[in-house]
């Protein structure tokens, strides 16, 4: 994957990274594992994702956790057209939409966004460009 963090001060920081994606709990969840750089380069961030889909809801409860920055959130996910649709709050009490969106086989473009409060405007912080590499 590429990254592009667009940082507080308007500058841009860029990285390469790693997402591993699979079915877990007999198939009842998703989990995934977010690193940055790609290793061998030490990390900073090495984060999992665990999914878990719930029918009265029709969403998915989603929780985050990256103990190397002591960051997590909580979420819902669902369908938004082609795309999906991730609101929450994190661990410094932001509010977060994590988006995926231009979603094929072999790729997908995700976009972190953020916000204090439901009257401010979401501010996007990361972007990730995500290719298969393995089938």
């Amino acid at each position: 994957m590429d990254t592009v963090h667009y940082r507080d001060d308007r500058t841009i920081q860029k990285w390469d990274g790693e997402c591993h994606f699979g079915w877990v709990l007999e198939g009842r969840a998703i989990q995934d594992v977010w690193i940055r750089p790609k290793r061998p380069a030490p990390s900073t961030m090495y984060g999992t994702t665990l999914r878990i889909f719930d029918p009265g809801i029709d969403g998915w409860h989603i929780i985050w956790n990256d103990p190397l920055n002591r960051d997590h959130s909580r979420q819902i996910g669902r369908a938004e057209g082609k795309d999906i649709v991730q609101l929450g709050t994190d661990s410094r009490g932001l509010k977060t939409r994590w988006r995926f969106t231009e979603i094929t086989a072999s790729s997908f473009h995700w976009i972190g966004e953020e916000r204090s409060s439901e009257s401010d405007r979401w501010q996007i912080t990361y972007e990730h460009l995500v290719r298969r590499t393995k089938p």
